[in-house]
């Protein structure tokens, strides 16, 4: 499986809706050109800043094919999954790869709180319910009150093949730098997810960062990736 284009800047795009509620695409397809333009790496279609607890199955599905076709492969779009429950992330996960999405990102489930095993399982589930298809574990405690294991991380990573890296929005850089050093030796790629800590994620190791300031500046943050990359620090 190539992982090679599963760096830089990713920016979880925001979603325009209209008066009806509905995804305005032109505003959309704006916003897509504008963060491409802007140099990003990738679009994180219906991340937590996309609103993914907002949208309606098959309005998400009519946002990725608009942002699948405006990129037009210039950069690959991921989905952003936040379903509790594990068949319906399954489920969109399939969707989301029938519609020319280049990986998945799953954020552990909400309001509940899992045990080792139940998370292991969930997360194993949804990937092989894509085989050959990257999938991103999202680490977000600060929105679902608990947080991805170092210890579970490892193993997810050590023993299922398409889970092949994540974002860490835990806001704690010395646990990022654990998940980097526990699972580089699989090539596993850690995102940092607070733009403000880009720099120290990147100087632990993490591939890039997964930006919502991108959205507004983008400019300035792949600067900070690009310059890092390039060895200008």
């Amino acid at each position: 499986m190539n992982t090679d284009f599963i760096k830089g800047v990713i920016v979880p795009i925001l979603t325009p809706i209209d008066g009806e509620e509905r995804i305005d695409e032109p505003r959309l397809r704006d916003q897509v050109d504008y963060v491409i333009n802007g140099g990003v790496s990738g679009v994180l279609a219906f991340g937590s800043n996309g609103e993914f607890y907002m949208v309606e199955e098959d309005e998400m599905e009519r946002g990725l094919k608009i942002m699948v076709d405006q990129a037009a492969g210039r950069v690959p779009v991921y989905f952003g999954i936040g379903a509790i429950r594990t068949q319906k992330c399954c489920r969109l996960a399939k969707m989301a790869v029938a519609n020319g999405a280049a990986g998945v990102s799953v954020l552990q489930p909400m309001f509940l709180k899992p045990t080792y095993q139940e998370l292991f399982l969930h997360f194993k589930a949804v990937a092989e319910s894509v085989p050959g298809v990257p999938m991103l574990l999202y680490n977000n405690p600060g929105r679902v009150g608990y947080t991805l294991t170092a210890d579970l991380v490892d193993a997810l990573a050590h023993q299922v093949e398409n889970i092949v890296g994540m974002k860490d929005t835990s806001g704690d850089i010395t646990l990022t730098a654990e998940f980097i050093r526990r699972t580089r030796d699989v090539g596993f790629k850690v995102f940092g997810g607070k733009d403000t800590l880009l720099y120290a994620s990147l100087c632990h190791g993490a591939v890039g960062g997964v930006c919502t300031a991108a959205n507004f500046m983008p400019e300035l943050i792949t600067d900070v990736y690009n310059k890092f990359a390039a060895g200008d620090l």
